[in-house]
């Protein structure tokens, strides 16, 4: 009886464990490549005078607390007259790409009248946009600073005109009887250079305090005054004034109320008031807190404020 024929053992093409890692990580990063090819929207450049913070990949375009783009380049500009900031936009954000459209970078802004980008000191600058309703564009010039806020009541705006800005900002509080009505909106130089004009807006239910033979006054900074005789002086101010700015308004009493000061009407504005403005005490009805929410489309929030 002859033995049986030893077996043949062949050995299978396997791939070793050593390339299963390589290979995923390959696959992952294709997969990313094609969905930001799928997902990417169009590219626009911003120019502007100083690019300090903004790197390319890292630093993200922001909209309404969402991210609307991703930095992808940013290059000086020919001649060195700036930087060129080149911005690739998600498909969703493509619409903020319009005429108008206003563009800044977010830089940490520390004051009592608000806190804004405090989070960029650990996550790095971003920019953000306030969209335009022109055609739609793919170059733009970047703001200096953070534009002023969109007013969205019905209040009404002013003109101060000072001979400095001294330490008024974009933000400032506006006081009436240390109890804050409004805001500075924007300042800037008269067309002949002599003065400075500053835009103050007060709020819907407060518009009617401000008569045309009302007086306003510099309420920020610190001054402190020593007399021989008079002793020792400390300027009125409140804290959140004493950093940003603030600017403080009375209207006379002792007689007939005078009109209020209709939407743009000018006033000149005092270093320091007059000791008998600080005693005026007139008389005047304010609109309803109600109304003024309603502008703003915050009466939700209200209700809950005075709910009990």
């Amino acid at each position: 009886m002859s033995a049986p024929p030893e077996p043949k053992l062949s050995r299978g093409h396997t791939i070793s464990l050593i390339w299963v890692v390589p290979l995923i990580a390959v696959a992952i990063v294709g997969w990313m490549g094609i969905r930001a090819l799928r997902d990417g929207g169009s590219e626009i450049t911003i120019d502007f005078a100083d690019g300090s913070g903004v790197e390319a990949g890292k630093t993200i375009l922001e909209y309404k607390g969402f991210s609307a783009g991703t930095v992808e380049a940013v290059e000086l500009k020919p001649g060195l007259g700036g930087v060129s900031i080149r911005v690739r936009l998600h498909k969703s954000a493509a619409s903020l790409a319009s005429a108008g459209a206003r563009f800044w970078i977010v830089h940490p802004e520390i004051g009592f009248s608000g806190v804004r980008g405090l989070d960029t000191l650990v996550t790095g600058v971003r920019l953000s946009v306030l969209p335009g309703k022109g055609p739609p564009m793919d170059r733009f010039t970047g703001l200096d600073k953070t534009p002023a806020p969109d007013v969205t009541d019905q209040g009404r705006a002013f003109i101060l005109q000072s001979d400095r800005l001294g330490s008024l900002s974009t933000g400032a509080p506006v006081f009436y009887r240390e109890f804050k009505v409004g805001e500075v909106e924007a300042s800037h130089l008269s067309e002949d250079s002599t003065m400075v004009l500053i835009r103050v807006h007060l709020e819907a239910p407060y518009v009617d305090l401000v008569r045309t033979n009302s007086r306003f006054w510099n309420a920020g900074g610190f001054s402190f005054k020593v007399s021989l005789f008079g002793g020792a002086e400390l300027k009125d101010t409140s804290l959140e004034s004493l950093v940003t700015g603030g600017v403080a308004f009375a209207t006379p009493d002792g007689g007939p109320l005078a009109p209020a000061a209709p939407s743009g009407a000018q006033f000149t504005l005092a270093s320091e008031p007059n000791k008998d403005w600080l005693k005026w005490s007139p008389k005047i009805p304010i609109k309803s807190m109600e109304a003024g929410a309603e502008s703003r489309s915050k009466m939700g929030l209200l209700n809950e404020l005075i709910s009990p």
